[in-house]
């Protein structure tokens, strides 16, 4: 057996933990094809086949498998040294890796991140907007920031953005002169009901609650839809109501296009927290991030 790089090894690490070529290329910024050979190459080197490759997918082989739950830890503690030393003139340098949901990329992170960026040249950021649920960590991320019911147990999480957010109902000022206005949760039995659905595949519910009761409503209508622009046009066009944050509503809402419904029936609830693994050796863009937002961003 030929003694494998260790670029090789990291290479088909990226690729197995992406799940396919192209993906892991567009993490690292390199190509399909370069990541193509250093698996074939690292497989050559050590005599065993290391992925399962078909049109549709790649996946670990039972030894790619084994390989690949041995090497984590080494190449996180690997990482982990290298990112300590990146101190340039004084002053942290090297990626930083988020993992965030799409409605904090969009209404939360751009002024946080280009004000870090601004206060740290010698940093460059890579933020995959999504809204899996991963462990950021075996995905190659430096950290992730979620609500505070899908943070795992083990993380540190600290609070990032606003402290308290809310969603909101609305519906065009044609459509609800239409069908009426709802009074109570249960009146939403009688009205059209644009839904989301996630990537992940799951729809999606609307919550409401005032004075200890709770419901829970589930989108029925002309249309369910992962992207939040269709949902909208949707609802402007007056097809029936649309649910979500209300940072993403309130502008409709404050030119007169949406009319908020149901509003004694929404409750505050906790901002976004920015989650990361307790670490011994922090990678120093990542301390540089934390620092920043633990100071107000």
């Amino acid at each position: 057996m030929t003694t494998p790089n260790l670029d090789d090894i990291r290479l088909f690490a990226s690729v197995a933990e992406a799940g396919g070529f192209r993906t892991a290329a567009q993490r690292r910024n390199v190509s399909a094809s370069s990541l193509s050979d250093a698996v074939r190459r690292l497989e050559g080197d050590l005599g065993v086949r290391l992925l399962n490759r078909t049109t549709r997918s790649v996946t670990p082989t039972e030894a790619g498998q084994r390989l690949l739950e041995r090497l984590r830890p080494a190449l996180a503690e690997i990482s982990d040294a290298l990112d300590g030393l990146a101190i340039q003139d004084g002053q942290p340098s090297g990626t930083l890796r988020l993992n965030v949901p799409t409605v904090v990329a969009h209404y939360i992170l751009p002024p946080i991140v280009a004000r870090f960026l601004a206060a740290h040249p010698g940093i460059r950021m890579e933020i995959i907007a999504e809204d899996t649920f991963l462990d950021v960590l075996a995905h190659g991320f430096d950290a992730g920031i979620r609500y505070e019911e899908s943070i795992a147990r083990d993380m540190i999480a600290i609070p990032i953005g606003p402290k308290h957010q809310r969603f909101a109902v609305a519906g065009s000022p044609a459509y609800l002169a239409a069908h009426g206005v709802p009074k109570h949760p249960r009146d939403l039995a009688d009205h059209a009901r644009i839904g989301h659905r996630f990537a992940s595949g799951h729809l999606a519910l609307w919550d409401f609650e005032r004075g200890g009761k709770r419901f829970r409503i589930t989108p029925e209508g002309p249309l369910i839809s992962s992207s939040p622009a269709i949902g909208m046009a949707a609802a402007l066009a007056g097809l029936g109501l649309i649910a979500g944050f209300a940072d993403f509503l309130q502008p409709q809402i404050e030119r007169g296009a949406l009319l908020e419904v149901l509003s004694d029936w929404q409750e505050d609830f906790p901002g976004p927290s920015l989650y990361y693994h307790s670490r011994r050796h922090m990678p120093a863009p990542l301390r540089a991030f934390i620092d920043f937002v633990k100071a107000g961003g």
